[in-house]
């Protein structure tokens, strides 16, 4: 049975190119630009989207358990989706704190 339902047509209809527009667009990054946007700016934003995932697929420590996760390309495309959104929400943040603490030193220094 395929449910598709909740898929957006762009990325699930017609063609396998047309299909996979999201891969296409990160393929053609440079690969500088594809390691500027992997890695968080600072620890704090990277230990934040570690336990973001460690809580998404289950937190079974690896040297203890063998941890092996299964899914299918559907759900792991929203556990994509669903880091690039934190990722991206967490980036703003961290702009955002650094543009205030900025500001502050700024209005402290008048």
């Amino acid at each position: 049975m395929n449910n598709t339902s909740n898929r957006v047509p762009e990325f699930f209809e017609g063609d396998a190119e047309s299909s996979n527009l999201l891969w296409q667009y990160v393929q053609s990054m440079s690969p500088d630009t594809v390691t500027q946007l992997s890695k968080p700016m600072s620890s704090e934003v990277f230990q934040v989207m570690e336990r973001n995932i460690v809580g998404l697929l289950g937190n079974l420590p690896s040297e203890h358990f063998g941890v092996t996760v299964t899914t299918n390309r559907e759900n792991l495309g929203r556990l994509l989706a669903s880091a690039m959104i934190s990722g991206y929400f967490l980036r703003n943040a961290e702009q955002r704190m650094a543009f205030e603490k900025s500001l502050s030193g700024a209005e402290t220094q008048q």
